[in-house]
C-alpha cells in the first residue's frame, strides 16, 4: 500500500496571524477558509448567541461592498462561499478554481477585516435568528440533542446553544456586536487555511497583503465556569 505525501506548510506572520495550506496540485480548486478561534464556549450567559450573530452579519455588506455586491462577485467567480460557527470557532470559506483565489481571499478579506453591523440589518438579522430558533425547537432531533447538551453540560459554556436564547439575541446592538468583534476578530485568533492547486509561498504573499496591517491584539476570551 502506498504512503499519501501531504504537503502541508505552516508560517506565522509577525502581526500574529497563522498561515496553512496544503498543496494539491493533481486539482484545479481551492478551498479557503479563515478560522475564528472563538464560539459560544467562550461566550457570557447575557451575550451567548452572539458568535453566530456576527458570523450572520458580516454577509450584510463592508465598507466596500453591499451584501448584493458580495453575493454577486462571489457568482462572477464561480464560488462556493459559506460560513458557520460551532461551540469553538467561526469559519468563513470559499472553494473556487485556482485562478480566482486572489479574488476569493480579496472578499473573504473584506468581510472579516471590514463589517458594517448597521442598525438597520442587525434589526432583520434579529428576526431572521429568531425564526431560526424558532424552527430549531420545533425540530424533535435538534431539540432532543440540545436538551442532552445542555444537561451533560450544566453549568458549563458547553452547554449553551450556539444561535443563543430568544432573549439574548433581542439584545444585540451594534455596540455589543462590534466589543464582540474588537475582542475576539485580532490576527492572534485567527488561522487562515487553504488547500488545493496554490503555491505556499504566493498564498502567504497574497494573505500577508490584505492582512499585514492588522494590529495584534489581546485575549478577551470570558470563561464562566464554575470555579472549583
Amino acid at each position: 500500500m502506498l504512503e499519501t505525501i501531504r504537503d502541508i506548510r505552516r508560517e506565522v506572520l509577525p502581526n500574529g496571524l497563522t498561515i496553512l495550506t496544503e498543496e494539491m496540485p493533481h486539482v484545479r480548486s481551492v478551498s479557503v477558509g479563515i478560522w475564528v478561534k472563538s464560539g459560544s464556549r467562550h461566550e457570557l450567559l447575557e451575550s451567548n448567541g452572539i458568535s453566530h450573530f456576527v458570523e450572520h452579519m458580516v454577509f450584510k455588506g463592508t465598507k466596500n461592498r453591499s451584501a448584493l455586491q458580495i453575493a454577486r462577485e462571489v457568482d462572477s467567480i464561480g464560488g462556493n462561499m459559506d460560513a458557520f460557527t460551532a461551540k469553538e470557532t467561526v469559519c468563513f470559506n470559499m472553494k473556487c478554481l485556482d485562478s480566482n483565489l486572489p479574488a476569493a481571499v480579496d472578499i473573504l478579506g473584506d468581510l472579516v477585516l471590514n463589517p458594517l453591523f448597521t442598525e438597520e440589518d442587525i434589526k432583520k438579522e434579529r428576526g431572521v435568528i429568531l425564526e431560526e430558533i424558532k424552527m430549531d425547537e420545533d425540530n424533535p432531533d435538534y431539540l432532543v440533542h440540545e436538551l442532552f447538551t445542555q444537561n451533560f453540560w450544566k453549568g458549563h459554556p458547553l452547554g449553551l446553544p450556539i444561535c443563543g436564547t430568544k432573549e439574548t439575541v433581542r439584545k444585540f446592538n451594534q455596540e455589543k456586536l462590534f466589543g464582540y468583534y474588537g475582542e475576539r476578530f485580532y490576527p492572534g485568533n485567527l488561522v487562515i487555511a487553504a488547500a488545493g492547486r496554490l503555491k505556499h509561498e504566493e498564498f502567504v504573499s497574497l494573505i500577508r497583503s490584505r492582512f499585514e496591517s492588522m494590529q495584534p491584539g489581546s485575549n478577551g476570551f470570558h470563561d464562566n465556569r464554575p470555579q472549583v
